[in-house]
């Protein structure tokens, strides 16, 4: 499930999904979404929605820092590393047909990189967009837990 992502690359998609107006804002990140099967509220760009995310399937994820957070070689980075966040978390725990916009901060920079993606992970829980990874499921799933729903506390 290593596979590159779909990126949103026009003024119009990012419009599209900040007419949503579902944002969950992390001390890293902000993480604006949309489902596919959600209107936009307002901000209709031409073109009406096209690619995997606006016909039911797949993820697009779109980037984005502002002049706020530094120089160009700071919005670089900090876009940088957003994407490797992204690239570690989305195809394994966002939810299919949904569009999502990253929005770098000046923390982005600065944060350690684990901090970053649990941000990115809790976000994604916040707008209820997160799914839970096939191999963590079966984790659940073992044996340590099964002992650890049988233990029972004696008040005799």
């Amino acid at each position: 499930m290593n596979q590159a992502l779909v990126r949103l690359k026009r003024r119009e998609e990012f419009l599209r999904v900040a007419g949503a107006r579902r944002k969950w804002v992390a001390p890293g990140l902000i993480l604006q979404a949309r489902p596919a099967d959600q209107p936009a509220r307002g901000l209709v760009g031409k073109g009406g929605g096209t690619g995997p995310a606006a016909i039911g399937e797949g993820v697009r994820v779109g980037f984005t820092v502002s002049r706020k957070v530094g120089n160009a070689v700071a919005r670089n980075r900090a876009r940088r590393r957003l994407r490797a966040a992204a690239a570690e978390v989305m195809p394994r725990h966002a939810k299919a047909a949904h569009d999502f916009v990253v929005i770098g901060r000046s923390a982005t920079l600065t944060r350690p990189y684990a901090d970053l993606v649990g941000d990115l992970k809790t976000a994604l829980r916040r707008l209820g967009a997160f799914r839970a990874s096939p191999e963590r499921e079966n984790a659940r799933e073992g044996p340590e837990r099964e002992s650890a729903r049988e233990v029972t506390v004696d008040r005799g």
